[in-house]
């Protein structure tokens, strides 16, 4: 039984089908757009800290999409930093877990101001397929204050670009 399934398995086709390519004249005149408004409003690149709440992973697979080498990050103005003291933004992700409170809360206070955060994802949001878990307090909201949502389940990284860029143009 097992060789069978093992043999129907190797011999079908997978059932992905490829990503669409994202514009390359799209891609470029974002990158203006971002790099413009950093220089505009900080007078330098803007420094982000990523933190994992709780999540799956799924965002930060596209996070880290953001620093391959077809949308390359640092030419947009904007890097990613080890330290929140260092950062201008973080960059949050997954509902906030009950482990994870006090880690997210002390991150916060680190991060000197003035100072922007964005929840990434639906589970940022309200916690998404995740919400009503004992494991789970909620939102990226529910434990500190948040300037921007992307959603998206993962939002894709030009929805991630389009965010940020939306972040500095509210500002």
């Amino acid at each position: 039984m097992r060789s069978k399934l093992l043999l129907q398995n190797l011999l079908r086709f997978p059932l992905t089908v490829p990503a669409p390519a994202p514009s390359e004249a799209a891609l470029a005149e974002l990158a203006a757009k971002v790099n413009d408004n950093a220089q505009r409003r900080l007078g330098r690149s803007l420094s982000i800290r990523e933190v994992d709440a709780g999540s799956c992973n799924g965002c930060e697979l596209e996070i880290h999409a953001l620093n391959n080498a077809f949308y390359d990050l640092e030419r947009f103005g904007f890097h990613f930093v080890a330290s929140p003291r260092h950062a201008d933004v973080l960059l949050v992700t997954g509902p906030v877990t009950a482990n994870m409170k006090q880690a997210l809360e002390r991150t916060h206070a680190a991060t000197p101001d003035p100072k922007w955060v964005v929840a990434v994802g639906d589970c940022g949001r309200d916690g998404g397929v995740f919400a009503g878990s004992y494991a789970c307090i909620g939102g990226i909201s529910a434990v500190i204050p948040v300037d921007l949502h992307i959603p998206g389940c993962p939002p894709t990284p030009m929805q991630l670009l389009q965010g940020l860029l939306a972040l500095l143009e509210a500002q």
